[in-house]
């Protein structure tokens, strides 16, 4: 069986080949890198609120709850918390954001064990019945570490991981579907 060499055509038509295939597999990596360090991020990838980088350490910090019993971070039970430091003499602003985030807490359906709301300040009575709040002391601690707190436009809403670390802030007037959208990514990570 003898084979013949191949034709200058055959050859002409696998080296177009051999280029195409370079072309395909360098293209899409360098389409890729053009991407990655223009800055674009995949729709689904984005958050709403500001991602803190890096994220904040607040593992060394230990709430205290309202009753005086401490706040564990116990990162085991994989607990998200949405974090409101209200200003004083809030009213109808924070019965507002309360039931936002009730509803928020809801939406998260089967999930919802999974995250906590830690609400530091005055709290009105009707938003006590909340099944997942919990009243935090004002301490200065955590208070101190979290970035523009004392925000003139408002009652900016905080998220820290299983951890301890702060990781989102969400500005003032922030629609609570975004909250609960992000969060619900950060729930499937874990």
């Amino acid at each position: 069986m003898s084979s013949a060499p191949p034709t200058a055509a055959q050859v002409r038509r696998g080296r177009w080949i051999l280029v195409g295939l370079f072309a395909l597999f360098f293209g899409t990596v360098g389409a890729a890198g053009v991407l990655r360090f223009s800055g674009w991020q995949p729709p689904g990838s984005k958050v709403h609120g500001q991602m803190l980088s890096p994220a904040l350490d607040a593992r060394a910090i230990q709430p205290t709850l309202e009753d005086g019993s401490p706040y564990p971070w116990n990162p085991t039970a994989r607990t998200w918390r949405i974090v409101v430091v209200a200003p004083q003499d809030c009213g109808e602003r924070c019965v507002t954001l309360a039931d936002d985030l009730d509803k928020v807490w809801r939406l998260f359906s089967h999930n919802a064990d999974r995250v906590h709301i830690l609400w530091m300040g005055q709290l009105t009575p009707q938003s006590r019945a909340m099944p997942a709040l919990r009243v935090v002391g004002d301490d200065d601690g955590l208070r101190k570490l979290l970035p523009a707190v004392e925000d003139p436009a408002g009652i900016p809403i905080y998220v820290i991981d299983p951890n301890g670390f702060v990781i989102l802030r969400y500005a003032p007037g922030t629609d609570p579907g975004w909250i609960r959208t992000d969060v619900s990514k950060l729930l499937k990570l874990i």
